[in-house]
């Protein structure tokens, strides 16, 4: 073991983690229950220890020290002495280095050798004694970067568009070889071209904070694609960027804003991965194993699993909410991201007596100078109990919405009985958003996410074909609410590749125009495939990234276009554009709606209650505070049966006529071509139409 040969100064407690200050770097460590905690310096390659300095302060449970001389570049680790007890909690083994919880960036990808686990594989109630010093990242002392403020959040629902920075561009053909996976490919002119023209406003990243596998993926030959896995929550991985990381993000994201778009970081801090009491030891669980998990209670040796995962952060505890502020802090003034979507969030209000919406770390998101000027998005579900909290989260939070993906499946699928699910899916969800005062954008309504199904495959599989993922086709769930057309899969009969093709074009259509604001998942815009599997966060190869040959084929072409085309309705038309939820009267302009059946009428009780796969319509009008109309109304149509009906128009007013401006049916429909007088009936398929009222011609 090399020996302490310099001697660390006094430091300053307030700052975790490496912290530049005139003359070398401040180091700060929470690890209250620790005998002792070094400072493990490495060399320029990060391979050889040169130093090991022991923290001589220690003052409210963080060590702290001073190393006078340093600079930026610095490679280091940490060792934490002290009792190896799992059945008190207790989990710390000098044998292992750990990775500042508070470092900004690492050298290397966080692999799972063997001497990373802290318990003897043969007795996991006793240390394993092998030195992992080698086979763990270390962190790197990053130089000062100007502070960067948060640029003022949408007030409109715009498109997001989530993605993954590696399967977004590793088969572009246009992104330079070197660049494709990585973060800085991302603001290539032709993916920026691609997002403009679709109408994109916000892109929402994929986690790219420092993840490890889980345990059981490397006997299995596979790796975790997604990221959901996090272990340093400030640093980029290494596999996403160059030697600059953060540099190469924060470009990223001010060319990206440059263009006009929003850049959000999805986001994981319920779980981290140190997986459960069989994981390895990489950094919280070898500093303060109790204080930043939530362990069993009558059990400390084990963990609690609400996340499914493994572990839970105990996200009251005072290191564990620290981390998660000043993380999220970070990605914003040293980024400049302008908000998170977060994974499994009801984890951020989890007590030990249930979730609480006024939880600590949820009441200071609300009150940080700096987090209270973002986005905040919550995917309001996890699996412990009480976990399903949609709509329970305070303005100004959005949240997923996994009603309107529900019903909207099963609206199209064929389902009886949905127009009235489908209704309130349309009009903002205001079952689950209506108290209080919160925008009708608070739903971010969604068909289709990283997690499950493409779109492609949610009109193509029946069931879910998990079997390329080493678990025997068990993983991901059974329940997709999909169909296929008679075929399981792909198929080359011209007949049914149209009638799939414009089944996602209804589906498109539903989401985009409907109220809230809607999230397209990377590559269901031109037709990916993962075929059929609905859980491949290890597929790190063409099944997972985005084929860009098929994106240029004329038929990935029509979808794109198609899509561009809504968001361009959406964006022009004034009932497309509400802010409160649809038709409810706001002094502040409000859209009406009117629901009709097919034959025109209006939908009362005993129409809402039919059953069989019937169709909706409905018409839209904005209104100013006067409740005086701004804009031509419109209508629209969904039709889910797979034969065409009569559809009746309804009555326009006086000197005006219908004018058909979509039909997903037919998406190179030309407008002026489809005219219809007062009360008329069209044929439609199955599909969505929409309609405006137009002045006759003079």
């Amino acid at each position: 073991m090399p020996r302490t040969s310099t001697r660390l100064e006094a430091g300053n407690p307030a700052h975790y983690g490496a912290t530049l200050v005139d003359g070398g770097i401040n180091f700060a460590v929470w690890s209250p229950a620790a005998e002792a905690v070094e400072l493990c310096l490495y060399d320029a390659k990060g391979e050889a220890e040169s130093q090991r300095l022991a923290f001589r302060e220690h003052e409210g449970g963080v060590w702290h020290g001073f190393l006078p001389g340093a600079k930026p570049g610095l490679r280091y680790g940490l060792r934490a002495h002290g009792a190896y007890r799992p059945q008190d909690g207790l989990r710390f083994n000098a044998h292992k280095l750990l990775v500042d919880p508070w470092a900004l960036a690492v050298d290397r990808p966080f692999q799972l050798h063997p001497s990373t686990y802290g318990f003897h594989p043969e007795d996991p109630n006793r240390p394993d004694e092998r030195d992992s010093g080698a086979h763990v990242p270390k962190a790197i002392v990053l130089p000062p970067v100007d502070a960067l403020t948060p640029a003022p959040k949408r007030r409109d629902a715009g498109l997001i568009y989530e993605l993954h920075v590696r399967g977004q561009t590793k088969l572009h053909p246009k992104v330079p070889a070197r660049q494709r996976g990585t973060l800085a490919a991302l603001r290539h002119p032709a993916l920026i071209e691609h997002w403009q023209r679709l109408g994109v406003t916000t892109l929402e990243l994929l986690p790219i904070a420092a993840w490890a596998d889980d345990r059981h993926l490397p006997a299995l030959g596979l790796a975790n694609y997604w990221g959901y896995n996090p272990v340093v929550m400030a640093a980029v991985d290494p596999r996403l960027a160059g030697r600059d990381a953060l540099g190469e993000l924060r470009e990223t994201v001010a060319t990206l804003q440059a263009a006009g778009f929003e850049v959000l970081l999805d986001v994981v801090f319920n779980h981290t991965g140190e997986g459960d009491e069989l994981g390895p030891t990489f950094n919280l669980r070898g500093l303060d194993n109790a204080g930043y998990y939530r362990l069993q209670p009558d059990d400390p040796a084990r963990y609690i699993n609400d996340m499914g995962c493994g572990n839970c952060l105990a996200l009251y505890s005072p290191p564990a909410l620290r981390l998660t502020l000043d993380s999220l802090r970070h990605w914003v003034t040293a980024a400049g991201v302008d908000g998170f979507r977060f994974d499994l969030a009801p984890a951020l209000g989890r007590l030990e007596s249930g979730f609480d919406r006024d939880a600590p770390l949820l009441q200071a998101l609300a009150q940080d100078p700096v987090l209270r000027q973002v986005r905040l998005v919550a995917e309001p579900w996890d699996i412990g109990p009480g976990g399903h909290q949609v709509g329970a989260f305070r303005a100004p939070w959005q949240e997923w919405n996994d009603a309107f993906r529900d019903d909207v499946r099963r609206f199209w699928r064929g389902d009886e009985g949905l127009r009235g699910a489908l209704a309130t899916r349309l009009a903002g969800s205001a079952d689950l958003f209506g108290a209080g005062d919160r925008l009708l954008r608070t739903s971010v309504n969604f068909i289709t996410a990283h997690d499950g199904f493409t779109l492609a495959d949610l009109v193509s599989y029946a069931e879910k074909h998990n079997e390329a993922n080493g678990e025997g086709n068990r993983d991901g769930t059974t329940d997709n609410k999909s169909w296929n057309d008679g075929v399981e899969g792909p198929s080359e009969d011209p007949a049914i590749q149209e009638a799939r093709a414009a089944d996602q074009r209804a589906l498109l259509a539903t989401l985009i125009l409907a109220g809230g604001e809607p999230m397209l998942t990377a590559g269901d815009e031109f037709g990916r495939t993962q075929q059929g599997n609905n859980n491949a966060y290890v597929q790190d190869n063409e099944l997972s990234w985005l084929d860009w040959q098929q994106a240029a084929s004329p038929a990935g072409q029509r979808q794109s276009a198609f899509v561009g085309r809504l968001m361009a309705l959406r964006q022009q038309l004034p009932a497309l554009q509400a802010q409160r939820l649809l038709g409810r009267p706001d002094p502040r302009g409000w859209v009406r709606i009117e629901w009709l059946d097919g034959d025109g009428a209006p939908m009362e009780d005993g129409r809402w209650q039919a059953g069989g796969s019937l169709p909706l319509s409905l018409t839209l009008e904005a209104l100013d505070g006067e409740d005086q109309p701004q804009a031509a109304r419109i209508w629209l149509a969904f039709q889910p049966r797979r034969e065409e009906i009569d559809l009746r128009l309804p009555p326009s007013r006086d000197g005006h006529h219908w004018l058909i401006q979509l039909d997903s049916r037919q998406p190179e429909l030309e407008p002026d071509s489809a005219v219809y007088p007062s009360a008329e009936n069209l044929r439609a398929g199955r599909g969505v139409l929409l309609a405006v009222e137009t002045p006759d011609a003079p």
